[in-house]
């Protein structure tokens, strides 16, 4: 506890130093004898700015970590820097033209705010050509590794992955972000992974997985107008909450779960990762043959063993189930719109990867048609491809989202993982259409997020007030 008290009293005293004039803060990162950073609970330390013993203790864990020679420890410089990882090769570059020979490259920090070279780092090195042209850096990167298939720009990983046909039924996917497990829609066993691992399945196209224990999910009936396949996942993950399929196979199949289009079925494997599930399995069926230009006999194996021994069996009748909403602070405080309508927001954002595909922007501008969007509250629609993008366009359902009021913004992550696509300050609400309503994700941690359809977003958004799309008022 002690050495957590002057963390925090060391990190207190740079940040302010920091803020409040860049001088002070190069003198002391002059000062420092080394540089690197170190994560500490939620804090980014400058190690070198404490002389107690987490300074010759958990620097040299790291050191020894890193095979550095420990009598090299005052010797050597070690950078500050929060490369991405295309960006370490030429940071690296830069450092040995000046001198430098050892290096602590640290990933992430929590506190909001970055600290890059051009202002913090002692040595007049400045921006790498990754930041100043990353398209250009990404393209050489590409091409000195033999990387043929390069999307930049173009918009949302998971999206692009099924919608360019990469992740196909029947194979194995892997990407280094948690919400692989979208294509799991088509029958594609897919996880997330740390880079570490990529690295590995890169250099041997191999890796290792335990085989998941199963959750068989039945979803019988047929959904009734205004509610959606995002509307099934919400209320399965307030019934198992959030750690209810750790390291298991949800595996969807009944009725309603074929009745679902391809798009709805990426939907709930994409939303299966927030029960803690390692994937999110639909049967290979016409459809997703139709989706992938596939012949049906090739993929049909990919289905529900009805010999198997589930670890559980859940069954909904979903010709019963009415809107859901995630509440704050937590994807799995699950309640029917029932109990939350007429709840003002001050935000609505339509979106992410679990929620922008062509069918959302089509249920959000039927209803959108002809109707206004709630005077004083932000609508902000982020296709998740530009190839939703310009479809939308063509249909005339960008038009739609304009004439009613929304601000359009270029294919991204967007606000589902806090960039500044309508961030959210203290005690705002907001209700949108992507995956995850953790405290601060959207803005602050004060801030209120609520996760919904398409179809309840779009009726919010005009009401200005939580609101079932079965409630509209007809246009006159």
């Amino acid at each position: 506890q002690q050495d957590k008290d002057e963390l925090r009293k060391a990190y207190d005293g740079w940040w302010t130093a920091s803020q409040k004039n860049k001088e002070q803060r190069m003198s002391l990162y002059n000062e420092a004898k080394f540089g690197c950073f170190i994560h500490w609970g939620p804090y980014s330390v400058p190690a070198g700015l404490w002389k107690n013993k987490m300074q010759s203790g958990y620097t040299e864990h790291l050191m020894r970590k890193a095979r550095i020679p420990l009598e090299e420890y005052k010797k050597e410089l070690i950078l500050p820097f929060n490369p991405t990882e295309f960006d370490a090769e030429e940071w690296m570059r830069h450092a040995s033209e000046a001198g430098m020979r050892y290096f602590v490259i640290t990933a992430k920090h929590h506190d909001g705010f970055a600290m890059y070279p051009s202002d913090a780092y002692p040595y007049d090195i400045r921006l790498s050509k990754f930041q100043k042209d990353p398209m250009e850096a990404l393209s050489r990167a590409a091409k000195k590794y033999g990387i043929k298939k390069l999307h930049i720009g173009e918009g949302i990983c998971h999206t692009i992955m099924h919608e360019a046909k990469y992740a196909k039924p029947g194979e194995i996917a892997t990407a280094t972000d948690s919400h692989t497990t979208t294509y799991g829609g088509a029958g594609n066993f897919c996880s997330g992974i740390g880079t570490a691992e990529m690295a590995a399945a890169l250099i041997t196209g191999e890796l290792w997985f335990k085989v998941p224990e199963a959750i068989k999910i039945v979803l019988n009936g047929h959904l009734r107008d205004g509610v959606m396949s995002k509307d099934v996942i919400l209320r399965i993950l307030g019934d198992i909450k959030a750690d209810g399929g750790q390291y298991k196979s949800l595996e969807f199949t009944g009725p309603a779960a074929h009745e679902m289009s391809m798009e709805q079925r990426f939907t709930v494997a994409n939303m299966a990762l927030e029960a803690g599930a390692k994937c999110g399995l639909f049967e290979a069926d016409e459809k997703t043959a139709e989706y992938y230009g596939m012949p049906l006999e090739d993929i049909d194996w990919v289905c529900v063993d009805e010999e198997a021994k589930y670890e559980k069996v859940l069954t909904y009748d979903v010709s019963e189930l009415e809107p859901q909403l995630s509440c704050p602070q937590g994807v799995d405080n699950v309640h029917p719109i029932s109990e939350i309508k007429g709840t003002k927001m001050d935000e609505v954002y339509l979106g992410s990867c679990t929620n922008g595909s062509i069918e959302d922007m089509e249920v959000a501008a039927r209803i959108l048609k002809g109707r206004k969007v709630a005077k004083g509250l932000r609508f902000i629609v982020v296709p998740a491809t530009n190839t939703i993008f310009k479809q939308a366009i063509e249909r005339g359902y960008i038009k739609t989202f304009i004439e009613a009021g929304a601000v359009i913004c270029h294919p991204c992550c967007g606000l589902c993982c806090g960039m500044p696509y309508g961030l959210m300050t203290d005690d705002e609400r907001i209700l949108l259409t992507a995956n995850r309503n953790f405290i601060g994700r959207q803005g602050t941690k004060k801030t209120l997020s609520y996760l919904s359809s398409p179809a309840v977003a779009a009726a919010t958004a005009i009401m200005g007030v939580v609101t079932d799309p079965a409630d509209l008022p007809e246009l006159v």
